[in-house]
């Protein structure tokens, strides 16, 4: 059987090394050129009933834990004044990693050659029984067995199954960094603390998170129209970020820094969602996995389930020899109840961030009280 997995992020590459471990070949197309083509994105709090299990599946345990960022799981809820409303300490139960070092030690533990670099995919077509051809804009063409989707929000695999689209979820986040923050920002510093800082009102936000070598990574989180941002110049970074910060008047000024002084170039990041409870009929020969399955806006989940799955894929596989579709069949009918309650999640987790009753909604549910 040929395994064809779209995508090299964290699900896909989970799933890869799942199936190796169990002595199942499979090859991983990336429309990125190389591993090091972008940056990966900021901190995960990885947790023990999805993320670790997959970590545990994969073999990876102990490479994990080597690249742990020690006290990143503090976290701390503050209001437009900067008063501190909820800190918690890192109690290591959901210990925070790098993304990008997750997805190197997942990248190492694959034989060589098992991801193809820049490869996008610019078609794909059944040929019965299950089989696929799938094409690349270089050219190339591969046919599978088993195709799967792990290639994100916009996913080219979806449609073979699904004609859902992802939709604005109505949010935006401005995404920049602080770099050498005890010597160059030492009051942002100490505002955000050891780990993670989440300021909060109705209609806006500001989070970020320490990271390791004094890095700030920060978020603003602002319930807008989807057209908000056409009107923000973000080829003028300065500029930019003036206009994003007049949206916090009247904050705190430690706040506001966190976004005027950011060091690097402000990226615009519209948050999407596939509707709650995305779900398919079985098409022989394919699946989903990750945010190509259950796109959801952001609440800590979404890295966790998407390795989660790439590792039941994997077992199921393992579980049904010979029958790819009774394999998927039973991967499906776990997924699809899960990643439906974890969207509910999602959603509830952005309204208590910028909803109406933002910052003691959230306090109040991080505490137990609501």
């Amino acid at each position: 059987m040929t395994v064809t997995i779209i995508g090299a992020g964290l699900g896909g590459l989970t799933l890869a090394r799942v199936l190796h471990v169990h002595g199942i070949p499979a090859t991983v197309y990336e429309a990125e050129t190389s591993a090091g083509a972008r940056t990966q994105g900021g901190q995960l709090d990885i947790h023990e009933h999805d993320g670790q299990f997959a970590l545990a599946a994969a073999g990876l345990a102990d490479e994990f834990r080597a690249i742990i960022h020690v006290g990143g799981a503090a976290s701390r809820i503050l209001d437009r004044h900067g008063e501190v409303l909820l800190d918690e300490p890192d109690e290591d139960s959901r210990p925070e990693v790098l993304r990008g070092d997750l997805r190197r030690i997942l990248l190492d533990s694959l034989p060589a050659g098992t991801v193809r670099w820049g490869k996008k995919v610019t078609g794909i077509g059944p040929l019965g029984d299950g089989r696929h051809e799938v094409t690349f804009a270089d050219g190339s063409s591969t046919r599978t067995d088993l195709l799967v989707g792990a290639d994100g929000a916009w996913s080219k695999v979806r449609p073979l199954v699904s004609d859902a689209r992802p939709e604005y979820a109505g949010a935006v986040f401005v995404e920049t960094y602080l770099h050498d923050v005890d010597r160059a920002h030492p009051v942002a510093a100490a505002t955000v603390g050891r780990g993670g800082m989440f300021a909060l009102a109705p209609g806006e936000g500001i989070s970020a998170h320490r990271e390791a070598g004094d890095i700030l990574h920060t978020y603003v989180e602002l319930a807008r129209p989807a057209d908000w941002l056409d009107d923000i110049d973000f080829a003028d970074p300065t500029a930019a970020l003036t206009r994003v910060a007049a949206e916090f008047d009247g904050w705190a000024p430690e706040l506001i820094a966190l976004i005027t002084d950011g060091d690097t170039p402000p990226v615009p990041r519209p948050i999407h969602a596939l509707p709650a409870g995305h779900r398919w009929d079985r098409v022989p020969g394919v699946t989903l996995l990750g945010d190509a399955a259950h796109l959801s806006p952001p609440a800590g989940d979404g890295a966790n389930l998407a390795m989660l799955d790439g590792a039941e894929l994997a077992l199921a596989l393992v579980a049904h020899p010979g029958d790819t579709e009774a394999a998927l069949a039973a991967y499906e009918a776990v997924l699809f109840p899960r990643s439906a309650a974890a969207a509910v999640d999602a959603h509830r987790i952005l309204e208590l961030c910028l909803g109406a009753s933002a910052p003691t909604g959230l306090v109040d549910f991080l505490s137990g009280v609501g």
